[in-house]
């Protein structure tokens, strides 16, 4: 017998089960904390896929215990449910899902992730995925316990039955893994789960830690996010091979039917234009077509002019909800976001959106934090291969008041960069989704996003420097003009005088001032609003009574609060213009508070408070 023969009888198809058995830090599961982060985030990203495909809003609960020797997790949701015949090949068969031949906006692709964590679960402790899942009120739950086959990546069900279930409907998975649990604010699961929270603001997500305490992320709105649509893919990006292997399986009979069912954003008129420029039939099947012919097609492909793909597709957080998710998990001074318009790589719609937190509670000598996401979901390693982390470190931060030892890296200071990659299809550098790919497009897109929020931080932050020096400004003149009125009155033996209205002229503020006089057994309020400065002032201010007003001129708009009334006018005043707000109140027991001026900073304001 021949060598080649002999060696040939070893030679056998490998599972793909069986691969990743082997070579699970592929997967992410290098290490025992990241292993338990992992599960959890796999089970939880499943979880916030079902409920917005069933358009439901999420309540997810988490709970992680200590077994003896290793560490049950079990992630429940309110979910549509998994009809009981499906349970088993959805958690326990790699690569079995239905989004992956789909183009659109999706946490999950490739039907590895929650399927991975049960194979690492009967890994390291022996034990049976548990799973307990129902589609509806009116059915009981499905209970079963499932391994996985590595020899032939099928599920073995070691046991099921019909169960009652508290729950109107959801899913549920325990499971038994060996792991390490670390509370920290970056890489462990209080940390993934947070980040999870801040850009799907729309769920509330409930974790037990293994000591039993007990931490709860609140929605922070009741409006799901929008729906994404499946899409065909763009003509821009697409490469030889991928074109060749759409035409060669098509069942289109015309080519330029082809070309207008297969591709988003190509009709009647451009697939004509297309068969054209590529001199070819468009009545020709497309199945004929040879490889120097494919070649022409696709370079009529990089010559026309299309639109961008349809936005439907992408599911964005937007600015309000970036803005409120970062509001909910940080205490901030100062946000900014923006949303990028729609982008092309390799055919794959795909948008980037950054939200930039300044100030409060952040640490002033540290590096600024990154967030990093795509499709919703928190990246929490391999920060620095991912292009999210590179596009940061090629920006002068130094030019936009942020330090940057070095003048290159991470820069350092007060700040919270968000970086969201939305897309069909996120160009992740391996299996366990923890780095996306340096594409030249999204590279290109996020570099943009980051300069605009910077430029915005620049002019935020040099209105603060500017504030700052009013303030020092204001507090010198305070200082020094009660002596010199004091002095005044002294001299010219008169009562001292205030100075409100002088500091206000000045500084060039808002003078705000408040004066009663008696009338026919009631009280004439006068308010004297009058603008110093060289810009115009819009504003609101608010004057609180205990009582109803009367001969209220102009008109306010009187909000009951408590025992009393919030009066308030919208004020719009020209450089160097007054006006004079009146109203009557009844005498008896009157305490007036501090007028309250809403819309503007506190330093450019003299005689009320500021909200």
């Amino acid at each position: 017998m021949e060598i080649a023969e002999e060696l040939a009888k070893n030679q056998k198809a490998i599972s793909v089960a069986e691969f990743f058995e082997k070579n699970r830090q592929i997967l992410g599961f290098d290490s025992a904390p990241r292993a338990l982060i992992t599960c959890v985030k796999e089970a939880v990203d499943n979880s916030l896929d079902a409920c917005e495909d069933g358009c439901i809003l999420p309540d997810i609960f988490v709970q992680i215990k200590r077994i003896g020797d290793y560490y049950s997790v079990a992630v429940e949701d309110n979910g549509p449910g998994i009809v009981a015949d499906e349970v088993p090949k959805v958690f326990a068969k790699l690569l079995y899902g239905s989004r992956f031949h789909v183009l659109r906006q999706s946490r999950g692709q490739q039907g590895i992730g929650i399927s991975a964590a049960v194979l690492y679960s009967q890994l390291t402790s022996g034990k049976p995925a548990r799973i307990t899942s129902k589609i509806g009120p009116d059915h009981r739950a499905t209970y079963c316990e499932v391994v996985i086959n590595t020899a032939k990546n099928e599920p073995e069900v070691l046991r099921t039955e019909e169960v009652d279930w508290e729950r109107p409907r959801g899913t549920r998975i325990e499971l038994e893994m060996e792991g390490a649990y670390v509370r920290s604010r970056r890489q462990s699961v209080y940390g993934s789960l947070k980040n999870v929270a801040i850009v799907n603001p729309h769920a509330r997500i409930t974790l037990v830690e293994p000591d039993g305490n007990v931490e709860i992320f609140e929605r922070a709105t009741d409006t799901l996010p929008k729906k994404s649509y499946a899409i065909q893919p763009h003509p821009e990006g697409i490469e030889l091979g991928e074109l060749i292997k759409l035409l060669r399986y098509t069942e289109r009979k015309k080519l330029a039917g082809f070309l207008k069912e297969t591709f988003s954003s190509i009709g009647s008129i451009t697939s004509h234009e297309l068969c054209k420029m590529s001199d070819l039939d468009p009545d020709r099947p497309p199945t004929s077509l040879d490889h120097e012919e494919a070649k022409r097609l696709l370079a009529a492909f990089r010559k026309i002019k299309v639109k961008s793909p349809p936005v439907d597709c992408l599911s964005p957080i937007g600015e309000s909800l970036i803005k409120a998710g970062l509001e909910k998990e940080y205490r901030l001074d100062f946000i900014v976001t923006t949303v990028r318009p729609v982008s092309v790589y390799s055919g794959n719609p795909f948008l980037v959106e950054v939200g930039l937190g300044y100030g409060g509670e952040l640490d002033r000598e540290g590096r600024v934090d990154v967030l990093r996401f795509a499709n919703r979901v928190p990246l929490v390693y391999q920060q620095g291969a991912c292009a999210v982390t590179h596009a940061i470190e090629s920006i002068p931060w130094k030019n936009y008041d942020l330090a940057q030892p070095g003048g290159e890296g991470i820069p350092t200071g007060p700040a919270v960069l968000l970086v969201h990659v939305a897309s069909t299809r996120i160009p992740f550098t391996s299996e366990s989704k923890d780095a996306i790919a340096d594409v030249p497009e999204i590279l290109a897109e996020v570099e943009l996003g980051l300069k605009e929020i910077a430029r915005k931080l620049r002019r935020y932050m040099t209105r603060q420097s500017a504030l700052s020096e009013r303030r020092e400004k204001e507090e010198i003149i305070r200082k020094i003009l009660p002596r010199i009125a004091r002095k005044l009155s002294d001299i010219l033996h008169q009562d001292e005088p205030d100075i409100a209205p002088v500091v206000a002229k000045i500084m060039g503020n808002v003078s705000v001032k408040r004066t009663i006089e008696k009338e026919n057994g009631l009280m004439v309020v006068r308010i004297a609003v009058e603008n110093h400065g060289e810009t115009a002032r819009t504003f609101k201010l608010h004057d609180v009574i205990p009582q109803e007003a009367s001969d209220v001129s102009p008109a306010a708009k009187a909000i009951p609060i408590g025992n009393g009334y919030d009066y308030h006018w919208k004020l719009s005043l020209a450089p160097g213009k007054a006006t004079s707000l009146t109203y009557k109140v009844r005498s008896e027991g009157q305490i007036f508070s501090d007028l309250v001026v809403e819309g503007l900073e506190a330093e450019v304001v003299t005689g009320a408070r500021v909200i």
